[in-house]
C-alpha cells in the first residue's frame, strides 16, 4: 500500500511557474513507475507527464512538452512536476499517481495503467 499526498499548488500569474511536489509513504518509491494527471470539473482525466522507476526515461503530453518537466527523488520517495510558462488552460487540479507494473524503463500515460492515487492540488494561473 502507497500514500500519496501532493503539495505546492497555488495562484500564478500566466507566464510564471509553479512545482507540485508527491510524496508517498509505504513501499519503497523507486518500486513504482510515476505519472501526473490533471482533471478539471467535468472533463475527463487527462495525462500529463510520466517517468519510470528508473527515472531514466519521461514522456509529455504534447501540451506541456517543453513546459513542465518531471523528476523523481527516491531517497525522498517524492516525485516533482516543475510547470513553467503557466497558461491559463493550466488551470486545475493535478494528481500524481503511480504503479508498480513493468520494467525499470516503462512509463505508463494511460490513468487505468496506475494503482495509487493522491487527492490532488489546485493550481490556479491567472490571465
Amino acid at each position: 500500500q502507497v500514500q500519496l499526498v501532493e503539495s505546492g499548488g497555488g495562484l500564478v500569474q500566466a507566464g510564471g511557474s509553479l512545482r507540485l511536489s508527491c510524496a508517498a509513504s509505504g513501499r519503497t518509491f523507486e518500486d513504482y513507475a510515476k505519472g501526473w494527471f490533471r482533471q478539471a470539473p467535468g472533463k475527463e482525466r487527462e495525462f500529463v507527464a510520466a517517468i519510470s522507476k528508473s527515472g531514466g526515461s519521461t514522456h509529455y503530453s504534447a501540451s506541456v512538452n517543453g513546459r513542465f518537466t518531471i523528476s523523481g527523488d527516491n531517497a525522498k520517495n517524492t516525485v516533482y512536476l516543475q510547470m513553467n510558462d503557466l497558461a491559463p488552460e493550466d488551470t486545475t487540479i493535478y494528481y500524481c499517481a503511480v504503479t508498480s507494473s513493468g520494467g525499470m524503463d516503462y512509463i505508463y500515460i494511460t490513468s487505468n495503467d496506475y494503482d495509487y492515487w493522491g487527492l490532488g492540488a489546485q493550481d490556479t494561473v491567472s490571465s
